[in-house]
């Protein structure tokens, strides 16, 4: 049976000190709850989670770990893993910008790239632009691949840096990027001087005391122009003639295709077969929908086509999902998942069975 006897008088040595140690230290927990800013809300975060998100590296290198990374390695985990979406060179202008090129050796001299005054000029490459080393290290160290961020070492990302450096003309092929010489290399940037501070967007004395942020401008109300009207657009006969013109151009840039197809117009598409629950949660884990969309391409093929083109083949695509594909929806090859056997193979019924949404 149960007791319900006073634990003051229990004969067990050390039950009245225990619960006593119990209520000091629930006691002790609700008072430091209280003592913040808002009392009973929240708590410190622990250092390993301040640790966890500041990663950041600042253009003083403030924030920059220990480590190495050599031209030569750079190479080989670029071609590894950098490479499919980037260019074997960063030249790369299928879906993302080129990373590198425009930039000259009068411009590492000088600090100023020529060419971004020279609107002959196609581009603006990554290189052209970034003025400091510590940005592009940062970005790759935080963001890249982008299939998997986060997931290189320090002297993985020391070593695609060098090598983005040496494609620039920057470092010789025998470089060797460390924590101790990144500040010597910061001197060599094509760009380096071609950042400003006299917009004065940020308060603080280092950028003037008397300096005022744009931010007081008063919107124009007189002579405004009046409200654009469409003038002229594609005869019925017309749309379509030649295929959706929106496929038929890039999803980066300023110059985007109208869309033709007949679901532009508001007529429903094809009912796609009964297929399975979608898989959001999966999706959303493995970054599905950075490259694929529900109707659209973006990266990728659209989820519907893949289920169209591939209707009934589960097995195939679990495979390709996990080992990578290319040549199928063009040039640009989609990279090997790590997501396991058992998610790739959810992820490939959905799509085998029409990928309803």
């Amino acid at each position: 049976m149960y007791s319900f006897r006073d634990p003051s008088k229990s004969r067990k040595p050390g039950a009245r000190g225990l619960m006593l140690a119990l209520a000091l230290c629930a006691a002790g927990a609700v008072q430091a709850q209280g003592t913040g800013k808002y009392p009973g809300l929240g708590r410190d975060a622990t250092p390993k989670e301040v640790a966890a998100w500041d990663i950041d590296v600042r253009p003083d290198f403030k924030g920059l770990p220990k480590g190495a990374g050599s031209v030569e390695r750079g190479m080989d985990v670029w071609e590894a893993k950098c490479a499919s979406c980037h260019g074997v060179f960063g030249e790369s202008n299928e879906v993302f910008s080129p990373l590198i090129g425009g930039t000259t050796a009068d411009d590492i001299k000088t600090g100023h790239v020529a060419r971004l005054k020279d609107p002959g000029f196609p581009g603006r490459t990554t290189f052209m632009k970034v003025p400091t080393i510590s940005t592009v290290w940062d970005y790759i160290n935080r963001a890249m691949p982008w299939n998997a961020p986060k997931s290189l070492s320090a002297d993985e990302v020391y070593a695609v840096t060098a090598y983005l450096l040496n494609l620039a003309g920057v470092v010789p092929e025998s470089f060797t990027l460390t924590d101790q010489n990144m500040a010597e290399v910061q001197q060599k940037m094509p760009n380096r001087n071609g950042m400003t501070t006299a917009h004065a967007l940020w308060p603080g004395p280092e950028f003037g005391k008397n300096a005022k942020p744009d931010v007081l401008v008063k919107a124009c109300m007189s002579n405004c122009l009046p409200d654009p009207k469409v003038r002229s657009a594609l005869p019925e006969h017309a749309r379509n003639n030649h295929g959706n013109l929106a496929d038929q151009n890039r999803l980066v840039g300023a110059q985007r295709g109208i869309q033709t197809a007949a679901e532009s117009k508001g007529e429903p598409a094809a009912a796609a077969p009964a297929a399975a629950a979608v898989p959001q949660a999966l999706l959303d884990k493995n970054g599905c929908t950075a490259c694929h969309a529900q109707q659209q391409k973006i990266v990728g093929p659209a989820f519907a086509d893949i289920a169209k083109k591939h209707a009934g083949k589960a097995d195939y695509l679990s495979e390709r999902i996990r080992s990578g594909s290319s040549g199928v929806w063009g040039n640009i090859p989609m990279p090997a998942q790590t997501l396991s056997a058992d998610d790739a193979q959810t992820l490939a019924r959905w799509l085998a069975e029409g990928a309803a949404q």
